[in-house]
């Protein structure tokens, strides 16, 4: 006798007999992979043969409309923070107009670097370049 996929099935040894578990759920039907898998489908017939040609349109037509929106929101968002923020370029050209040097934490490296490498660096100095190199390096 056929029993429903995803049942539990066992032969008895002492009695010879194949014996089938019935379900556990309310519906009367066992929590399969297949079952599960509908669930979270919702209501939708997965075999690929049921599906006319319109349904697939409209619901290639809604993942569209859902993918527009979800992009105008990311770019509302980028928007958003390009207003808050400028592009570190622009700083740098307008501490340049006010005579201020801004640099990196790259080049204040390269150059505590130079400092203690140079000859012309006293102990001292090649201490606190070693102690200020260990403060960036920590950072990164």
């Amino acid at each position: 006798q056929a029993v429903p996929a995803g049942s539990h099935v066992r032969l008895n040894l002492q009695t010879g007999e194949r014996e089938a578990k019935l379900p556990d759920s309310e519906n009367g039907r066992s929590d399969t992979r297949e079952e599960r898998r509908r669930k979270r489908l919702g209501k939708v017939d997965v075999d690929s043969n049921s599906f006319t040609s319109q349904e697939l349109k409209k619901a290639l037509a809604k993942m569209k409309e859902s993918e527009k929106a979800e992009r105008k929101v990311r770019r509302a968002h980028e928007e958003e923070v390009r207003k808050k923020f400028r592009p570190i370029k622009q700083l740098k050209e307008e501490f340049e107009k006010l005579n201020v040097k801004m640099e990196t934490d790259y080049e204040i490296m390269v150059k505590l670097i130079g400092k203690y490498n140079s000859s012309a660096s006293t102990l001292d100095e090649k201490v606190a370049a070693l102690y200020d190199l260990e403060y960036y390096v920590h950072q990164v």
